[in-house]
């Protein structure tokens, strides 16, 4: 189905927090995202996945397109290829949440920024 330059167990450290890849399989990965207080990802798009969120901890506030809301623990959303999307964390400790992309090609260069609060390009 697709292309994943994922391997289990790599990760990574971001201003905001850091990521962990927890499986990966033919045309989709699992990473565990940890976003410290007050942390926000970048505005961005992806051309090649989806993704699906699953909040294990904390409250997030979602950016999706036009429309911005809040989830917490247990909720979910969905981010179809080419949407923009950020999170932020808006609650006092860590949120956590557990991504799923899937998608023709998965990897860290198929991130797209529009706009980033840490300078990122």
């Amino acid at each position: 189905m697709g292309e994943v330059g994922y391997r289990i167990g790599d990760s990574d450290e971001r201003p905001w927090g850091r990521w962990r890849v927890l499986d990966v399989g033919d045309g989709f990965a699992v990473k565990r995202i940890t976003v410290e207080p007050g942390g926000v990802l970048s505005l961005q798009f992806h051309r090649y996945r989806s993704e699906h969120w699953f909040i294990v901890q904390g409250r997030a506030r979602v950016t999706l397109g036009d429309r911005e809301f809040e989830i917490e623990a247990g909720q979910s959303v969905d981010v179809p290829v080419g949407t923009p999307h950020r999170v932020a964390n808006v609650g006092e400790g860590r949120l956590e949440l557990v991504e799923v992309q899937r998608g023709e090609r998965l990897e860290e260069t198929d991130i797209v920024r529009l706009e980033d609060r840490y300078g990122r390009r």
